[in-house]
């Protein structure tokens, strides 16, 4: 069936609520607003305020609800408007939700499932547009997850769920709208495992959530000017599945890294840094990354996209590795 990013996470939900009477959603404006992505419209209505809960404006105070009803039995799932405002409930996140299980020897679980939307490429401006999923992902006891596809966005959140773990679910805001076919029987998805979304032999790009489209994009432009590349989708950024990134780069010998984070201490700075910990002698040239300018995201269209990975900085920055180390 045709369907959107947005509708596939809409049902991701339905069926979660569904499925199991402990599973409710809170957030802001989640209930009679239809959320701020219009991913949760009409949930109210369905399943009524005690299951589709809206939350006075304080991250901090709904996240922490959240974790007091996840000790207590229920599956909540807790939907934070944009990343950037998931710093106010910090605090919960990383020193409740990631340590409880931790620091009771396995007594306590905090299986809460926290939503949220991430980057930018909507003019939203620098406070609501910035990709941190980076920084959860240095975070131990804590899963990341970043479905690109309709598939994951339909699929990821009931495996969320089933996690004794805190599952952060990045949801980059260019994707909601992105239109596509999705399997009449589409259900739960791994949230562990990398996947090759394009097989290629020169070079592996590695990359997740709003740069897949772009750096497919890229793939296909490389094509043309006679460079076979290998794209792979992270998936999940905590824990890395560095055995099919190893794999994809073992076979093509090179690597570009795509990352909406700034470059400065990314998530792409680890990948690169563990791959030439184990790959160094296979390599033909040093791995290679495109992130976004060092600078908070800028307001005005023109300077968003200047800022940003797009597919032009993907193409270059093959070319050079390829051209330069070619052998």
């Amino acid at each position: 069936m045709t369907t959107t990013y947005r509708e596939a996470i809409r049902m991701a939900l339905r069926e979660a609520l569904q499925r199991d009477p402990r599973v409710f959603l809170m957030g802001e404006d989640v209930g009679a607003y239809g959320g701020s992505y219009a991913v949760s419209k009409g949930l109210l209505r369905e399943f009524g305020p005690d299951r589709i809960r809206d939350t006075p404006l304080s991250e901090s105070a709904f996240v922490g609800a959240g974790i007091g009803a996840a000790l207590a039995g229920a599956r909540p799932i807790v939907e934070v408007m944009t990343v950037n405002f998931s710093l106010l409930a910090l605090d919960q996140i990383v020193n409740n939700a990631a340590t409880l299980r931790h620091m009771s020897g396995g007594q306590l679980n905090v299986p809460i499932v926290i939503r949220m939307a991430t980057g930018a490429g909507r003019q939203l401006a620098a406070q609501h547009a910035h990709s941190l999923e980076g920084w959860y992902a240095h975070i131990p006891g804590l899963r990341i997850v970043t479905p690109a596809t309709l598939a994951d966005a339909r699929g990821m959140l009931w495996t969320a769920l089933q996690s004794p773990d805190p599952v952060l679910i990045f949801e980059h805001q260019t994707l909601y709208n992105m239109e596509g076919i999705l399997a009449d029987d589409a259900g739960a998805v791994d949230i562990d495992h990398a996947v090759v979304r394009r097989p290629g032999r020169d070079i592996s790009l590695l990359t997740y959530g709003g740069t897949l489209g772009k750096t497919l994009a890229a793939a296909e432009t490389l094509t043309a000017r006679g460079i076979d590349a290998e794209v792979i989708d992270l998936r999940s950024l905590r824990p890395l599945d560095m055995s099919v990134l190893e794999s994809s780069v073992r076979r093509t010998r090179r690597a570009v890294i795509v990352d909406e984070g700034w470059r400065s201490g990314s998530l792409s700075a680890e990948i690169s840094a563990r791959l030439h910990e184990s790959l160094f002698y296979e390599l033909d040239a040093p791995i290679a990354r495109v992130c976004t300018a060092e600078v908070p995201i800028p307001y005005p269209r023109h300077l968003e996209e200047a800022a940003l990975p797009q597919p032009p900085a993907i193409v270059a920055a093959v070319q050079q590795l390829v051209s330069a180390h070619h052998g």
